[in-house]
């Protein structure tokens, strides 16, 4: 008797759905890209380059951090030399990067 009954209220009319409800998702998206893709495959590219372009002599760092000269090229592996008669085997794909040459001797 102190309670009044509930009723629903009517539904709103559906609106079309425009371009500025997806704005926030194509700028979202569109900074994703940039920031984060783009820059990325960037990367890989260059890493790609830098391991089909190594040769004999070229001073490398390996991923583990050792400092050595490339003494053979194989098609998935190189050889490093770490010093006088120390030879290992790496991945291609652990050479971080390929130093000027003469640093190794610099940094002696």
């Amino acid at each position: 008797m102190f309670i009044s009954n509930a009723y629903a209220e009517a539904a709103a009319p559906v609106q079309g759905a425009g371009i500025m409800d997806f704005l926030p998702l194509v700028v979202l998206v569109a900074v994703f890209y940039f920031f984060i893709l783009r820059p990325q495959s960037k990367r890989a590219k260059e890493q790609k380059a830098m391991i089909e372009a190594l040769q004999r002599g070229d001073e490398v760092v390996t991923g583990g951090g050792e400092l050595g000269r490339i003494s053979k090229v194989f098609e998935q592996y190189v050889g490093v030399e770490l010093a006088e008669n120390v030879e290992v085997t790496v991945q291609k794909s652990s050479i971080q990067a390929v130093l000027p040459k003469g640093t190794i001797k610099s940094i002696k």
